[in-house]
């Protein structure tokens, strides 16, 4: 009954280059504070397996993408040191790079030669998944996870055919992006499990208002661990950004969890 009101009232919209409908984040006082507290009560995510695609404690995760078979290595050591992170794998990059693989084949999506930029990349699957979509994509993270996001594209990107291309290149969110990532605007920007803390949450919406153009389109993929954060930055990108939430009806139909929320988001 709840998702049957929630539909009735939600406005369906269509945002930048994908092209199935979402739920717009209505702008409003209170209106990151009712997005967040109908995700919870609905998905209720506390309630369902965390972890469902991944294995954290594994030196590597195998998943089937494109007709190819990754193999992303993992650095389950690094996880739960102060500061570090993406030295493993989260659902939300599994549900991400999934969408994008079954948006392209149900004709949602085109990446054929689209400009990509991967923010916080980590591992760097999904970029890998947007690589072999046809993307010329390009993974940032931090100058201390290039050495693991390197061998990943190395190892699984080196003996295919490629249709399209994937370098990688150090990125510090707040920092001025180098000329590669703006010149010419992306037309995608990906992010999965990015949204983690309010300081955060400041730098990235530097980024991305620096990263975008008119005509980019960003997904966010994210957990659903914290609500007050989730929350804080609804609250702040809706100044610069208009947010529509993706329904779970149009991910890979292989690859729903709910504790994971995805989000497209386009400048105004």
């Amino acid at each position: 009954m709840e998702e049957e009101e929630e539909n009735a009232t939600a406005a369906m919209v269509k945002l930048g280059s994908y092209g199935g409908s979402v739920m717009l984040v209505v702008p409003g006082e209170e209106s990151a504070a009712e997005e967040t507290m109908l995700l919870w009560g609905i998905q209720q995510p506390t309630l369902s397996k965390p972890n469902a695609f991944v294995a954290q404690s594994s030196l590597q995760l195998r998943l089937d993408s494109c007709g190819h078979s990754l193999s992303i290595l993992q650095s389950p050591s690094s996880l739960g040191k102060p500061g570090v992170t993406g030295s493993v794998m989260w659902d939300s990059g599994i549900v991400l790079g999934k969408f994008l693989e079954h948006s392209v084949d149900s004709g949602m999506l085109v990446l054929q030669g689209k400009k990509i930029v991967e923010l916080g990349s980590g591992c760097g699957l999904v970029g890998c998944i947007a690589a072999l979509l046809g993307g010329e994509v390009i993974l940032t993270d931090l100058p201390d996870r290039m050495r693991l996001l390197r061998k990943n594209i190395e190892t699984n990107m080196k003996h295919i055919s490629l249709r399209g291309s994937i370098t990688a290149t150090e990125l510090t969110w707040g920092d001025d992006p180098d000329q590669e990532l703006i010149d010419p605007t992306p037309d995608y920007i990906l992010g999965s499990d990015v949204v983690y803390s309010e300081g955060a949450v400041v730098d990235l919406l530097e980024t991305l208002g620096q990263l975008s153009g008119p005509n980019t389109t960003i997904f966010l993929a994210g957990e659903l661990r914290n609500d007050a954060i989730l929350e804080y930055f609804l609250e702040a990108a809706m100044n610069d950004f208009t947010i529509g939430r993706v329904d779970q009806t149009l991910w890979h139909p292989d690859y729903h969890s709910n504790r994971v929320v995805l989000y497209v988001l386009v400048k105004k």
